[in-house]
């Protein structure tokens, strides 16, 4: 393996007040927790805010219980990130919550609370649909 693949997982050094997330898998950077207690929506907004910090158009959340497998973790996405990956994609919502899992968690009558969840098995094979999405649509700006 090329350790310079630039799409290579990897994990960056933090950056004091312009953290850049946990993880960047590009194009999406993941903030990762691991915790007793969560706190979704904010953890959403650190991650919009770190990846744009990144330079990257996706902040996603994966978070796990303190002495669980990560294989239990979930991933989540705010509601603006989810649609925005939906269209890019190219998706119906239908499409969009079959193909990767996602199920909508609804906090109270703010929708800024509001948020999409899938299990982590799911995030390599949304990161590899991003990719080729993204590859598709350089490869039509060449030619």
């Amino acid at each position: 393996m090329d350790p310079f693949d630039p799409g290579n997982v990897r994990r960056p050094a933090q950056e004091g007040r312009l953290d850049v997330g946990d993880l960047h898998a590009v194009p999406v950077i993941v903030e990762a927790k691991d915790v007793i207690n969560s706190a979704i929506p904010t953890w959403l907004r650190q991650a919009r805010t770190e990846a744009v910090n990144a330079g990257f158009p996706y902040g996603l959340v994966a978070a796990k219980e303190r002495r669980a497998a990560v294989a239990r973790g979930k991933v989540h996405a705010d509601i603006r990130t989810w649609t925005r990956i939906r269209l890019d994609l190219g998706l119906d919502t239908a499409t969009m919550r079959g193909r990767y899992g996602w199920r909508p968690v609804i906090r109270g009558l703010d929708t800024g609370r509001w948020y999409l969840s899938t299990d982590v098995g799911h995030l390599a094979v949304l990161i590899r649909d991003l990719r080729d999405a993204y590859r598709f649509a350089e490869d039509r700006v060449a030619n």
